[in-house]
């Protein structure tokens, strides 16, 4: 995060439906990491969305068991 700043990431499904909130929290700038649990997630396509600062990124992730 370049500034300090409210984060939400997000958890979709294929089709768009949203799976889960994983964060919605006030992160400092710098460097942050986040680890997903999957085991109650099935296998497939997935996408996360993040959302700080106005700015909205949202990317492709794969969840093979």
């Amino acid at each position: 995060l370049d500034q300090s700043s409210d984060v939400v990431l997000e958890l979709f499904d294929i089709r768009g439906v949203k799976v889960k909130t994983l964060l919605n929290e006030y992160h400092q700038a710098g460097s942050h990491q986040f680890i997903l649990d999957g085991s109650a997630l099935a296998s497939g396509v997935y996408f996360y969305n993040m959302t700080a600062n106005g700015i909205s990124k949202t990317r492709k992730l794969v969840l093979m068991k």
